[in-house]
């Protein structure tokens, strides 16, 4: 064999790990940033923040306050489309009928990895 493909093989053995490390860092960014882009998307973030209160509560204190709940994410969902009150204060959660079932689940899944 020339030298040229051992080392190419070389190479791709090489670097193999390093490219799979690489993308699975991008792969698991992905999700989440594209959760944030559908929470922008959908007008989630006029009224709540990754680590602030706004109108509504953080995503982090909805994340620590629903941790361990098995149904965190249904329950969630529900409340989402079809708004809330009582739970974060007096003021109400309004309904969101533009955010589909799946939408919802996807962004309650975010929200409560934001710890």
């Amino acid at each position: 064999m020339p030298l040229f493909t051992n080392f190419s093989e070389l190479i791709m053995k090489q670097s193999s790990p390093l490219i799979c490390a690489a993308l699975s860092g991008l792969l698991l960014a992905a999700p989440a940033l594209a959760d944030q882009k559908l929470a922008a998307a959908k007008n989630c973030m006029s009224c709540h923040a990754a680590d602030k209160k706004l109108v509504g509560p953080s995503y982090k204190d909805v994340a620590v306050k629903y941790a361990g709940q098995r149904d965190a994410v249904d329950k969630l969902a529900v409340k989402i489309i079809k708004g809330g009150a009582g739970v974060w204060g007096p003021v109400p959660m309004p309904s969101n009928a533009q955010v589909s079932q799946d939408e919802a689940k996807q962004l309650v899944s975010w929200i409560l990895t934001q710890k």
